[in-house]
């Protein structure tokens, strides 16, 4: 198959903008063109046209695109270092200075992060203290985060990052297995807010003292990362922490200044100036 055509991502962005309030304008322009491409060989369509006539024919197959362009690969204790420095450190510093403790998982994608989160949470004995939200711009997939139904094949790298992160107890204490599926304890996610969230849209609606959106920006240029980066900005206390993923960075945008870095290795940054 062809390489997409810079001009044809163009008129599929047009499109999706205007007719259905999407916008992947400022997405990472490779990282877009890669994603297209893999849709157009999924659904076996000959060309950008051919998927156009399809969105515009069809209003229901707009989620399951959103969907498999949005796709996010994920695990439980994912960088379990990453996982090790928030239990010993970042969360010790919030507790510090406040009773409880509200968290923002931003593209939370199919919610083994926040799952990761609430054992943790649970393991230290604050899981109760905590509030937690949960967004994703895509319906189905907080639909599958909520559901914390997962394929038993993966459990064996979430095991393997579970011990090295060097949780209390055993990571199949958290779940049940049932027709080779995984299906987590739902009393992880009691105190969890799912709701749909779009960041490159969407405007500031609570404050926290720990923000996590990682490996959601590698796909947005740098306007569109400025612009989410002053949203979390806003959406935090003075003295909150922020989390990006292990390739993304603070230090151009434009609000760098007002904060400093925590962790540079985990990317763990903290808000010193409103």
């Amino acid at each position: 198959m062809n390489e997409v055509e810079i001009a044809d991502l163009r008129r599929l962005t047009e499109v999706i903008r205007e007719k259905y309030n999407y916008d992947f304008s400022n997405y990472a322009m490779s990282s877009f063109r890669r994603r297209i491409q893999r849709v157009l060989e999924l659904y076996k369509f000959s060309s950008v046209d051919a998927l156009l006539k399809r969105l515009q024919d069809e209003p229901r197959f707009v989620k399951e695109f959103v969907s498999e362009v949005t796709v996010n690969v994920t695990e439980m204790f994912r960088d379990p270092s990453f996982w090790r420095e928030l239990r010993d450190h970042v969360l010790p510093n919030i507790l510090l200075n406040t009773q409880s403790i509200s968290i923002w998982h931003a593209g939370c994608s199919s919610g083994e992060e926040v799952f990761s989160m609430a054992i943790l949470l649970r393991e230290m004995g604050i899981l109760n203290k905590c509030k937690i939200i949960a967004t994703d711009l895509d319906a189905d997939i907080i639909q599958r985060a909520k559901s914390g139904v997962y394929p038993l094949k993966n459990m064996e790298l979430n095991q393997k990052n579970y011990v090295r992160f060097q949780g209390q107890a055993s990571l199949d204490k958290y779940y049940r297995e049932e027709q080779g599926k995984v299906l987590m304890d739902k009393s992880l996610i009691e105190h969890v807010s799912f709701r749909e969230h779009n960041l490159v849209s969407g405007a500031a609606f609570s404050k926290f003292d720990l923000v996590l959106c990682r490996n959601v920006m590698i796909y947005f240029n740098q306007t569109l990362q400025n612009n989410v980066l002053k949203l979390f900005h806003e959406s935090l206390f003075k003295y909150g922490y922020l989390v990006v993923g292990s390739k993304e960075s603070l230090i151009w945008c434009e609000i760098a200044n007002k904060f400093i870095v925590v962790n540079n290795e985990e990317k763990i940054y903290k808000k010193v100036k409103d």
